[in-house]
């Protein structure tokens, strides 16, 4: 069982587009780091060849503007590269290009001080009616009871657990202030704004247990906001899924 292991260098890539996500890092820090040699380097002459030396005087030369604007002209060349051919295709394809939700598993994230409430639909493959008026501690979400749609639906606090080889859709919201949803191991990020709600989505790739954290410092106990992403095979999940009771009828009565 694979699990979030935060050591030296990335953290596990586990969903369909980390590679990539992976790639634009390593290339960019690969070139700064190619940037940082050569000029370390052209400085290092600099200063060896025109240090100050008995009897020899200064020479004022000029060169042409051209010349020295060489090397602006091919750190934009690449940074224009970067964004056209891949930043923007990139982005793209992992926010743009959201797979149907016939073939994905739909959840609702609502952020709060200081949890994640996940909501997912019933058997009946709807979401029920949501009432901030009916809020409380034994129904996180306010789900209303009088909607038919609401009385089979499941919800878990900092636990989502989802299938392999299966988009998920999520719409993202907050409660109160903003929080982001990050999930390292998937290259997730994204902030969760009171009254929006914000569509994401992605694809794991490995089962296992991936930690969720909070990105933005949202209060007091922002570092207790964490959770767990459970990554089941298939039949696991649907077994994951008929073990679990309503919220709105825990006791199953």
């Amino acid at each position: 069982m694979t699990e979030s292991n935060y050591g030296w260098g990335l953290p596990t890539a586990a969903s369909t587009f980390a590679k990539e996500i992976d790639f634009g890092i390593y290339l960019i820090h690969a070139a700064m780091f190619a940037i940082f040699i050569l000029w370390g380097i052209f400085f290092v002459y600099l200063l060896i060849r025109y240090r100050a030396r008995p009897g020899v005087a200064a020479k004022h030369e000029e060169h042409g503007i051209l010349a020295s604007l060489i090397p602006d002209f091919i750190v934009l060349a690449f940074e224009l590269c970067l964004i056209f051919l891949y930043a923007i295709p990139s982005w793209s394809r992992i926010k743009v290009e959201t797979p149907g939700a016939q073939d994905s598993l739909t959840v609702e994230v609502t952020a709060e001080q200081f949890a994640w409430d996940i909501h997912y639909p019933g058997p009946d493959g709807k979401f029920g009616r949501r009432d901030p008026a009916l809020v409380h501690a034994s129904n996180v979400l306010g789900l209303d009871p009088n909607d038919p749609s609401a009385l089979d639906d499941i919800v878990t606090v900092n636990e989502m657990h989802i299938p392999l080889g299966r988009p998920t859709l999520m719409g993202l919201t907050s409660k109160d202030v903003i929080h982001s949803f990050f999930v390292p191991d998937f290259r997730i990020k994204q902030d969760a704004v009171p009254g929006m709600r914000i569509p994401v989505w992605f694809e794991p790739t490995k089962t296992g247990k991936f930690e969720i954290g909070c990105a933005q410092l949202c209060g007091f106990g922002h570092a207790l906001m964490r959770g767990d992403v459970f990554v089941h095979a298939p039949k696991e999940f649907e077994n994951w899924l008929v073990d679990q009771k309503p919220a709105l009828n825990p006791t199953g009565k």
